[in-house]
């Protein structure tokens, strides 16, 4: 049977195992590069803000489509969201 000292030490690797995964997988999303239809690189975030201010300014787009292409922050900044409305006096 393992014994409580073998189980610390296992569950002390496989945490810190984990969280070194966690970090390298934001750093790798964070520093990755997208490739276009035309093959050109471009970088994930300008490209996704860039789209959807463009859908927004010719009326294809707000909060349902900014949504899906950043996350909660852009359907918040597309005017949606309760974040806006729970400020503190």
């Amino acid at each position: 049977m393992i014994s409580d000292s073998d189980l610390y030490q296992l569950a002390i690797f496989l945490g810190s195992f984990a969280m070194l995964l966690i970090i390298l997988y934001h750093y790798l999303e964070v520093n990755a590069k997208d490739t276009t239809s035309d093959g050109s690189l471009t970088t994930s975030s300008s490209s996704a803000a860039s789209s959807s201010l463009a859908d927004v300014a010719a009326g294809k787009g707000g909060v349902a489509s900014t949504a899906g292409k950043q996350g909660l922050s852009g359907a918040v900044a597309a005017g949606g969201g309760v974040a806006a409305t729970s400020r503190r006096a």
